[in-house]
């Protein structure tokens, strides 16, 4: 079982469990969460849930996909330290990719899937931001 986490929308989380079908991937379950300043707070609770959705636990992931690339800066930070977080205590590998629509029973394509670093035996992967971070308000000169 392969887990998704896209956590790029400042407003929401998508988080996916995948089934690898030769080049494409079945989605076993989904789900969508609003989060507008909330990642960090619902990610590994959401991930919790849609497991026990399909009866499973964290050890029966053998991969992870990250959405690595673009959106909020502190969204995605969220995201990807903890599909690195994850890879890293699972002892399994963290790829970058982003899924196209994302529906339970569908058979969808990860776009450019590929691992970004290695890091002491493990695949972790990096963000890259589409602009800098943003993190309060701008002061008037």
């Amino acid at each position: 079982m392969i887990l998704y986490i896209d956590t790029t929308d400042r407003e929401k989380m998508f988080i996916a469990l995948l089934l690898k079908e030769k080049q494409d991937f079945k989605v076993l379950a989904y789900k969508s969460v609003l989060a507008w300043r909330k990642q960090s707070e619902k990610l590994l609770p959401s991930i919790d849930k849609l497991l026990l959705s399909v009866d499973s636990k964290i050890k029966d992931v053998k991969k992870i996909i990250v959405n690595n690339n673009g959106g909020s800066f502190t969204s995605l930070r969220i995201g990807v330290i903890t599909a690195n977080a994850l890879g890293f205590a699972l002892k399994i590998p963290v790829y970058s990719g982003q899924a196209d629509t994302l529906k339970k029973d569908k058979i969808i394509k990860i776009a450019k899937l590929e691992t970004q670093k290695k890091f002491s035996g493990y695949y972790l992967v990096e963000p890259i931001y589409s602009s800098e971070p943003n993190i309060g308000i701008k002061q008037a000169c």
